[in-house]
């Protein structure tokens, strides 16, 4: 049991890197994705009698990690704050509609990833953003290649409509803030 317990935390401490990564995109914060990277290795510690020797520890702790934030998500009573824009325009080399129009358009990006399902998170974060080929993201999510191809496209089309969706209102909203 101790040399199971030797691999395990040999094992986590190679993934901290991209679990720190998973937990990011996740989460959408990288201090949020710390906390879930740090919930994860204490319950995979604690409870590492469910882990068998040459299972892959990594498409476990990839679990863990969004059972825990589906947890997390259930426990919320608050809608994530909106991010203050900053008053740039009063520095004359900024073009402070350019820059609010610019971060107004990333919190909605960022609003709009947070409304993917759990699923879509995890594919995006794993083929697009982690840089894992489509088997290896399957594998590490325990679904079928097919499975994840589909839905990283129905991710992909989804982020894209709600963000097109959203053009239209922040440019709305910029103009009704500035006065034009």
């Amino acid at each position: 049991m101790t040399d199971s317990r030797d691999e395990l935390r040999r094992g986590i401490t190679g993934l901290l890197p991209r679990l720190r990564r998973f937990g990011a995109v996740l989460s959408g914060s990288q201090d949020e994705g710390d906390d879930l990277v740090q919930a994860a290795i204490e319950r995979a510690l604690s409870k590492n009698e469910q882990w068998q020797s040459g299972t892959r520890i990594d498409s476990w702790l990839f679990k863990i990690m969004q059972n825990n934030w589906k947890d997390e998500i259930r426990k919320r009573k608050n809608v994530q704050k909106k991010l203050v824009l900053d008053s740039a325009g009063t520095d004359q080399s900024v073009d402070g509609r350019r820059v609010t129009e610019t971060m107004l358009m990333l919190t909605k990006t960022r609003e709009q990833f947070t409304r993917l399902s759990d699923e879509h998170r995890a594919v995006l974060a794993l083929v697009v953003i982690d840089g894992h080929s489509y088997q290896e993201a399957a594998d590490q999510l325990e679904i079928p290649i097919g499975t994840l191809m589909s839905r990283l496209y129905r991710a992909r089309e989804a982020l894209r409509q709600m963000v097109e969706q959203t053009n239209s209102q922040a440019t709305a909203e910029i103009n009704k803030r500035i006065g034009t």
